[in-house]
């Protein structure tokens, strides 16, 4: 099983109120009023926005009649979404809505990534996500490049363990030839990829799009990563990046779109022996 996560419980948490909501037949509006909360602030705790606190959890436990076994794993559930995860001391830095996908992502089974000019965060060598924190002048402080880059590397380490993230990674060729940071940085880069690939076969695998590919539905399309959990009961997300913007999106449609854009772009690539081809042809070329 993946490792705990606060922020996937309290997710989870959120998900089973809503469930216990619909079995006691109240709508957001009147389970808001008799709980003394706002549409607003049930909502973003049904879908592990905000947490709850003990006193509303026993309050809704009573509103929606919930039985004495299933309050009690609510109760456990609460105890376990109020611990810190690793990200949480990065909030001076991160927006809310980004240290919820590093909770997500930490409590995941699986990730499909798709990127268009750029190595995968979760592939990147502290020498490649240097040059990429720091070329974003305006936007990022220097002060924050090292912690940035930190939890970049930080975050690499769902990649092993015993239950290690299972990451399908597809991005274009053009990922292989823009030079991040310059050759050297490019040459070490690459030689990483190739040895995180071999290193990992079962649960690892880079896909690249090689530009003599045709066109296809992600072809220039931004930053996009779709979420699998071990648990049933927790629907894939998405999770798309912008120059000003990202997003963790549940709506199923729009992740049911997502996820056929990506499975089209992986009939795209060169497959894996052949994207492994194109990695070391570029480290050739960089040489």
């Amino acid at each position: 099983m993946p490792p705990p996560s606060p922020t996937v419980t309290a997710w989870e948490l959120g998900i089973r109120l809503r469930e216990a909501r619909d079995t006691a037949a109240l709508t957001a509006v009147e389970a808001g009023k008799r709980l003394n909360m706002s549409q607003n602030f049930l909502s973003d705790l049904e879908h592990g926005k905000r947490k709850v606190t003990e006193a509303k959890l026993e309050a809704m436990v009573e509103v929606y009649a919930i039985d004495a076994d299933e309050a009690a794993e609510l109760r456990a559930m609460l105890e376990q979404s109020a611990r810190r995860g690793w990200w949480s001391k990065y909030s001076g830095i991160f927006p809310a809505e980004v240290l919820r996908y590093f909770g997500y992502e930490h409590g995941a089974e699986s990730v499909q990534t798709h990127e268009s000019l750029l190595i995968p965060g979760l592939l990147q060598t502290e020498a490649y996500a240097y040059a990429i924190v720091t070329s974003d002048g305006p936007n990022i402080r220097t002060s924050e490049a090292d912690q940035r880059v930190e939890v970049r590397m930080r975050r690499q380490q769902r990649l092993t363990g015993d239950d290690p993230l299972r990451l399908t990674a597809v991005l274009s060729e053009g990922a292989l030839r823009q030079q991040v940071g310059g050759r050297e940085v490019m040459v070490e880069q690459l030689r990483h990829l190739t040895e995180v690939i071999e290193e990992k076969p079962d649960t690892l695998e880079v896909l690249v799009v090689p530009f003599s590919a045709g066109a296809h539905g992600a072809l220039g399309a931004s930053t996009f990563h779709i979420l699998h959990f071990a648990n049933s009961r927790l629907p894939r997300v998405a999770w798309q990046e912008a120059v000003t913007s990202a997003t963790v999106m549940e709506h199923r449609p729009r992740v049911g779109q997502f996820s056929a854009t990506f499975a089209e772009s992986v009939k795209q690539t060169a497959g894996r022996e052949g994207s492994l081809d194109l990695i070391h042809r570029e480290i050739k070329a960089l040489r």
